[in-house]
């Protein structure tokens, strides 16, 4: 037996990388122990059996975006600490393997709608984040809206046209039926509070509200208060 000592100086120890070097090689998730994968430099290890994965890079792990499918009301607060490595979609957990460093420095953007639920989006990549914020007004945002009520002759039509409401023009949407119960609508930037006042202008009433998409990224087939990273493929 021998006194535990950190991962990171076994690994200086077996390969002859320096000490940056090797928690690079730990914390890009490039090591293992006992064949399980440790992100952790200061993780303590004894006489188990460490290795290096030979395809290792000494590179700082890449920023991540993680879309999470969140219930209704939640803050964004209580959706970021339910982001987990046990909370991740299974159909979406081949694509990336979790890393501890993901679930650090995330920051929620593109909030959502009240007591909407669906597509959060929280990010590490300050690219991500400036286009988010600074590209708030230009980017469409999609929601599917269960409704109840009757619509008003020609509703859908001055929808997608705009209207007024108690005084107040409401912005043109891009409005269609998904089903007798369900409308879609498409817009950018969302006001606090318009899409119940769109939905009532025409004589209906809010029953639920779900955003499926910011931009050109959609949540997808991610069951709720579960979560899947943003590939690369994708854009706002």
């Amino acid at each position: 037996m021998t006194d535990p000592i950190r991962l990171s100086k076994r690994l200086i120890e077996q390969v002859g990388c320096s000490r940056r070097e090797a928690e690079l090689f730990i914390e890009g998730g490039w090591v293992t122990v006992d064949g399980v994968v440790v992100d952790e430099p200061q993780f303590k290890v004894e006489n188990q059996t460490v290795v290096l994965s030979p395809d290792a890079k000494a590179v700082t792990p890449e920023a991540v975006t993680i879309l999470f499918n969140v219930p209704a009301g939640m803050s964004p607060e209580k959706a970021l600490s339910l982001i987990t490595p046990e909370s991740l979609s299974a159909e979406h957990s081949f694509s990336k393997r979790p890393l501890k460093g993901h679930f650090l420095r995330l920051e929620a953007i593109s909030t959502l709608q009240a007591n909407a639920s669906g597509l959060m989006v929280f990010s590490q990549d300050w690219k991500i984040l400036r286009k988010l914020t600074d590209d708030r007004s230009k980017i469409e945002q999609e929601y599917v809206v269960e409704i109840d009520g009757e619509m008003v002759a020609h509703g859908l039509n001055r929808l997608n046209h705009g209207l007024m409401y108690k005084g107040k023009e409401l912005p043109k949407v891009k409005a269609s039926w998904q089903n007798e119960t369900r409308l879609r609508f498409a817009m950018k930037n969302p006001q606090p509070g318009v899409i119940a006042q769109l939905c009532e202008a025409v004589g209906l009433k809010v029953v639920s509200i779900r955003r499926i998409r910011v931009g050109g990224v959609s949540i997808g087939k991610v069951p709720e208060g579960q979560w899947r990273y943003m590939t690369d493929k994708e854009k706002f």
